[in-house]
């Protein structure tokens, strides 16, 4: 007898065929835990809110540790099937987005890790393990009007470590607090955080001064 062919999903397969808004409509006005322990119990809107909701914000976010696209989607697949594979046994969460994103960087790293000799600490050492490509659209870019001060500012974050980029980036590009940022970037104290970010922005300061800007973009 031969083994059972193993189904592999597509991202398209793990949303359910409902009607677009219906559960963006059940549960707009849930907090992030309910909604967690909805799907957690089960609840098929509550796992396509997720999806809808995050699915994207994912791609953005892997996008700035990897240029693999076809990576980044193995990735963010991946999550979403082992979320659904583990439901009832999934512990609380506060804040769904955060929890992605670290599920998110933990999967590409440890994909890195397979094709490379650099492993998670290889994010200080090797900057294209964590770009920041900013897109045209960031908000930090926008901010400035000027097309020769947008390019300004780019140069004055390519001077940031890996780390400050990425903190201040989920700090200003996707509205995220300490705490959050604590938790993602796996810091015992969410005072690492506040620090790191600070001089992240001292960084900048000084750079853009050097431009001749007087006050930081943030």
């Amino acid at each position: 007898m031969k083994p059972e062919k193993k189904e592999i999903l597509s991202a398209s397969h793990l949303v359910l065929p409902l009607n677009q808004n219906e559960s963006l409509i059940k549960f707009e006005s849930n907090t992030d835990e309910e909604i967690w322990n909805a799907f957690d119990k089960g609840n098929e809107l509550a796992f396509n809110y997720i999806y809808r909701v995050h699915v994207k914000a994912m791609f953005r976010y892997g996008s700035q540790i990897t240029c693999d696209s076809g990576l980044i989607k193995d990735c963010v697949q991946n999550i979403f099937i082992q979320l659904r594979d583990k439901r009832g046994s999934l512990g609380s969460v506060s804040y769904i987005k955060g929890y992605l994103f670290k599920s998110l960087q933990r999967e590409i790293i440890r994909k890195l890790k397979k094709e490379t000799k650099f492993g998670r600490d290889g994010l200080d050492q090797k900057e294209n393990y964590f770009p920041i490509t900013l897109s045209h659209e960031s908000i930090l870019i926008q901010r400035e009007k000027d097309e020769e001060m947008r390019q300004e500012v780019r140069k004055a974050l390519t001077a940031l470590t890996a780390r400050q980029r990425q903190a201040i980036l989920l700090l200003y590009e996707e509205g995220m607090s300490y705490k959050e940022i604590a938790d993602i970037m796996e810091f015992s104290e969410v005072k690492s955080a506040r620090k790191i970010i600070y001089r992240g922005l001292a960084t900048l300061k000084g750079t853009l001064k050097k431009y001749g800007r007087i006050k930081p973009i943030i």
